[in-house]
Formats: C-alpha cells, sequence, structure tokens
C-alpha cells in the first residue's frame, strides 16, 4: 500500500533550520557554476561540442552552466534509442513505473532545497516561490504514480452474456516533452512523469533559459532506477531541432507549455502527416493567457486588492495564471487603486539570493525588452500609478507596474506581457464585468470577488475560464486540488494534476473474447 495522495506542504523559511540548509544549498550550487552538461541518450552521456550557457537573469553575466547543445543528429540518435526503449518499457507492470515515480519523489525531497537553489539563481524565484515550484513537482510524481496504479485496475464496462471485455490502456509510442522556464521543476517534471509513467518514452528538450533544473530531473531519474532510453535528454535551439522532432515520423505526441505562438505552430505542424507516418500526432499543450480578476461593487475591497498584488507580481508576473488585468466596479474604483498602490509600494525587488526580495529579474533581455515596451504603450492608453520603469545594468530588473483607466480594447488589457505589468479597467455593473472579462482570446484563469451569492453564480456560470477562483488569488493550483487548464488560445484545457490527465498519453483497447 502506498497510502493516499497528499499535497506537499511548502516550507517556512522563518524557521532557521530551514533558513539554514538553503543558505548552504546556495553556496553548493555556486560551487558547480563551472560544470558542463552533455547530453543524456540511451542512459550515456553525449557531448558535442557545440556548447550554449545559461545565465543568472539578477547578474546576468554569471553563467550558472554550460551545456552541449543537440542537433538533427542527436535527435535521430535519441528517437532511435526511445523506440528501442519503448518496446520494453511499454511491457514494464504498470505498478513498477508508479513505484518508480514515488521514489523519484523521495529523491526529490531529498534534494529539495538544491532544486530550489537552482531556480533562485537560473530563473531568480524568490525562495518561497522557488520552493512551491519543488512542492508542485513532488506532487506530479506522488500523485501521476498513484494514478497509474488507479488506471492500471480493471475499468468497469456492463456485462455481456456470452463474452468476457475488458478495457485496458496502453501507452502510445515516443513523446516530446517541451517544458517552459517559468516552472522549469514543476512543469517539467509534470510532463514528463505524466509520459513515462504511462508506459511511455521521452525525448526531453528543457527551455535553453533553464536547462540546469532540467538536468535534475535526469539525474533524478537515473538514481530511481529508470531504463535507459526511456528518458532522453537533448538540450537544443528550438530554431534548430523543435520543428524536426515535432515532425519526425516516429513522433507520437508532444507536450508543450508555452506561448500561444510556438504552441499553434506545433498543433500546425503535427497536424500535417509526414512520409512513413502511421498515425495521428497527438498534441498536449498548454499556452497562456490574460488573466483576469473581477471586483464587484460589493466584494471585500482589501482581500481583492491583496489577491490581485499577489496574483500579478508574484514571480516577476511571469506566470501563465499570472493577473495581467483586474476588473472594477466603478463604485469603488478610486479605493481599489488607492489599496493596489499602497501594497505595490511595499514589494521588495532585487536578486532574490537574499531572501528579503519579494521579486526578482525577469528572464532574460527579449522579456525584459518586450515588457518595457509595452509599458510605453500602456503609459498612452492609461494613467501610470506605479512603476513603468527597468533597469538591465546587472539584471533584467522591471519595476511592479500598474496602469489605470485602460479600455477593454487596449493592447495591454488583450496581448499576452509575461511580466510585473497589471491594467486596471473601470467596469459598470455585472453585465459589463463579464463581458470584459470574457473579452480576450484566451480563457486560463480568472478570479471573481463578491459578496452577493447571486453574482457569484452567474460569474461561475459565465466567465469562461478554464480554472475559476471565487474570492481568492488566481494563481497558485495544486496538483489534484485544482487541476489546471485553460479554454480557447490557454490551451487542450488537458487539466495537468488532475484525474484525467494520464489517459492524454495512453489509448484505450478494449478486448472481446467469445466464452
Amino acid at each position: 500500500m502506498v497510502g493516499e495522495f497528499r499535497n506537499e506542504a511548502v516550507l517556512d523559511f522563518n524557521v532557521p533550520e530551514d533558513k539554514q540548509k538553503m543558505e548552504a544549498a546556495l553556496e553548493y550550487i555556486r560551487s558547480q557554476f563551472s560544470r558542463e552538461y552533455p547530453l543524456h541518450i540511451n542512459g550515456e552521456d553525449v557531448t558535442t561540442g557545440n556548447l550554449f550557457k545559461s545565465y543568472n537573469p539578477a547578474n546576468k553575466t554569471e553563467v550558472i552552466g554550460t551545456f552541449h547543445r543537440a542537433g538533427k543528429k542527436e535527435v535521430d540518435i535519441a528517437m532511435a534509442a526511445a523506440l528501442q526503449a519503448f518496446e520494453t518499457w511499454k511491457n514494464f507492470d504498470p505498478e513498477e513505473r508508479g513505484i518508480l515515480l514515488l521514489k523519484a519523489a523521495n529523491i526529490m525531497r531529498r534534494r529539495r532545497f538544491e532544486l530550489n537553489a537552482w531556480m533562485v539563481y537560473e530563473t531568480s524565484k524568490n525562495w518561497i516561490e522557488a520552493d512551491a515550484d519543488t512542492a508542485e513537482a513532488i506532487d506530479f510524481l506522488d500523485f501521476y504514480g498513484r494514478e497509474m496504479l488507479r488506471l492500471s485496475e480493471r475499468q468497469p464496462l456492463t456485462d455481456n452474456p456470452g463474452e468476457f471485455n475488458k478495457m485496458i490502456y496502453i501507452p502510445l509510442g515516443v513523446g516530446a516533452v517541451i517544458p517552459p522556464w517559468n516552472f522549469p521543476n514543476a512543469i517539467l517534471v509534470g510532463m514528463t512523469s505524466a509520459a513515462i509513467v504511462t508506459g511511455n518514452s521521452v525525448l526531453l528538450k528543457p527551455s535553453s533559459d533553464s536547462p540546469c533544473t532540467g538536468y535534475c530531473l535526469v539525474e533524478i531519474m537515473q538514481e530511481a532506477g529508470i531504463p535507459a532510453g526511456v528518458l532522453n535528454f537533448i538540450p537544443g535551439a528550438g530554431s534548430e531541432i523543435g520543428d524536426y522532432i515535432v515532425q519526425h515520423p516516429k513522433t507520437r505526441f508532444i507536450a508543450f507549455t508555452g506561448s500561444m505562438e510556438v504552441g499553434l505552430r506545433i498543433n500546425r505542424l503535427a497536424a500535417q502527416t509526414s512520409e512513413g507516418q502511421i498515425w495521428i500526432k497527438r498534441v498536449v499543450a498548454e499556452m497562456g493567457g490574460k488573466d483576469g480578476i473581477v471586483v464587484d461593487s460589493e466584494a471585500d475591497v482589501e482581500a481583492a486588492a491583496e489577491a490581485t498584488v499577489a496574483s500579478a507580481f508574484g514571480f516577476q508576473g511571469q506566470k501563465c495564471s499570472a493577473c495581467s488585468r483586474v476588473m472594477v466596479d466603478e463604485s469603488i474604483y478610486d479605493d481599489f487603486c488607492e489599496r493596489i498602490v499602497e501594497k505595490t509600494k511595499k514589494l521588495t525587488m532585487g536578486d532574490t539570493i537574499n531572501p528579503d526580495n519579494y521579486m526578482g529579474a525577469v528572464i532574460n533581455k527579449a522579456s525584459f525588452d518586450s515588457i518595457s515596451k509595452y509599458i510605453e504603450i500602456g503609459k498612452k492608453e492609461g494613467k501610470l500609478l506605479i512603476g513603468g520603469e527597468g533597469d538591465d545594468s546587472k539584471g533584467y530588473f522591471i519595476q511592479p507596474t500598474i496602469i489605470k483607466d485602460i479600455a477593454p480594447d487596449a493592447v495591454i488589457s488583450q496581448e499576452e506581457i509575461f511580466g510585473p505589468v497589471l491594467a486596471v479597467i473601470k467596469v459598470k455593473g455585472m453585465d459589463n464585468a463579464m463581458h470584459v472579462a470574457n473579452n480576450t482570446i484566451y480563457g486560463l484563469t480568472g478570479a471573481f470577488f463578491s459578496r452577493n451569492k447571486g453574482k457569484i453564480t452567474r460569474a461561475k456560470r459565465e466567465f469562461h475560464v478554464g480554472n475559476l477562483y471565487i474570492n481568492r488569488k488566481c494563481t497558485g493550483a495544486l496538483v489534484d486540488v485544482h487541476p489546471f487548464g485553460g479554454f480557447n488560445m490557454s490551451g487542450t484545457d488537458s487539466k495537468a494534476g488532475g484525474r484525467d490527465y494520464l489517459q492524454l498519453f495512453m489509448q484505450a483497447k478494449t478486448i472481446t473474447e467469445q466464452l
């Protein structure tokens, strides 16, 4: 018996012992910066001599790690290894595959502070955000391991006299897993472990902005006992090998999290049949959002303001679930704006090696430039309340920025910014609020604040998002508590961390035997 699933608790760094362990981990990881990382194919290290570096966004000249870059040749080698491994791995007892993930979860618990430290350096997450990322990764391993045990049991079917019938779930084949940099542990682990535990083999192409954290999973799965060829680590440029992996005739599925533009391209390329391909490729995609919070005239304004600031500026607004716009009833508009400005003034910003800093740097130069451009657009579309400046002299730091009096169809109200920029929109009444809440091409997360039960019921019915939160922030989904995935251009609503997620990586086979 493996016991019931329980979410991993996030650490409290006010506890002296945990703070000391985190400080020691940061010091240890710094000593690893000179390390050179190979590809990992068929259980062996592979070097190419074509190198790229991972940098600290808070200290842009500081190299975190150096990686060998995969090309098309290495993709072909990895594919051959994965295809060979699949022929054996697919026949492993599902219980053994589930136990592998549970072992990996325990190893990750042991390496928790080290993983946190990698993310502090590599993505400028603060200590709490980094630990929440690791806790979620542990949850994915624990939950999907248990889910595989459940799905391997006999599935209920209606009896038919004279026959013995059963339905079983079988794996798909070799899949490409393409995770983002913003949750370099949790999302990478979640997609990869789901594919592996269901009996598939994987080509894992981590983000070039966070490959160090991704490589840790290779080490963890090796220690847990994964067979050679089941997990193949092939970091590389998306422009060189991204399309090649997606279009490869032996790629059976693609699990992707990232921008809408890249997700749509993957979906389009996957739909085109390559020579030698004998299946319809499956795409599991989560593509971001333009998430909003609606603050009703009968809301607890203080609670709504606190949740909005946390949702907008946690991890520098670099979450697909981050609050990018808030729709506020005109009757409380001025009061609400004053409150969010006062709360934002209290946020600290700087290198997150220091646990006193709430906000760190945005991920890279391209992101810094893009966010800065949107801020300048926003200044013309509305009134700047706070922030609006950036400094990339040492790292890529952008102040938490709030711009009010934004029109519902304005650029910063419609386009995904993926940074610490909040658009404040004035609405009049429930009809107007729901119309504006649903006026984007996305539909990932949203929150609704009100004390009026009738309005809450209406929001539940009309607010068209995959994850709707009532009277709480719109970030912070927990595995098996808030299955996560969105509508419209936010993706395939694949509900990561939910009880139907693993079935996306399998196909059902019905067997009927005449008695």
